[in-house]
């Protein structure tokens, strides 16, 4: 092969692998940066791999970013938070409504429910 064209695939390759490297370490991919299909994929695959008692309240706002809706209320010195994330599109009114997401149940701060009942087993207490 030419000598040129070496360097050429050499000098490609090198821009290449600085591009990379910049965006894994600089890129942003918090949820709250997405678009909202992107997001709501994103929420649905997450919340799939939940697992009960072993996630809490500050790992939802770490990796989930803010809730959409919020409710919460303090009953018998036990502190009860459900926290709705959007997970399915349902109308197309920029509004985003209970109906189009999932409710994560936080009872002291860890997670306890996950969906529908989440939500009624918060409006129980």
């Amino acid at each position: 092969m030419n000598k040129k064209v070496i360097a050429r695939i050499l000098v490609a390759l090198i821009a290449y692998g600085i591009f990379v490297a910049l965006v894994v370490n600089f890129y942003d991919d918090s949820p709250a940066k997405m678009q909202w299909e992107d997001r709501e994929a994103y929420n649905r695959q997450f919340i799939a791999k939940l697992e009960l008692k072993k996630f809490n309240f500050n790992s939802a706002i770490e990796q989930l970013g803010s809730p959409d809706i919020t409710e919460a209320k303090l009953v018998n010195e036990s502190s009860y938070q459900v926290s709705f994330y959007r997970t399915q599109h349902v109308k197309s009114d920029g509004i985003t409504t209970q109906d189009e997401c999932t409710a994560l149940l936080f009872t002291n701060g860890i997670l306890t429910a996950i969906g529908k009942t989440a939500y009624q087993q918060f409006k129980d207490f």
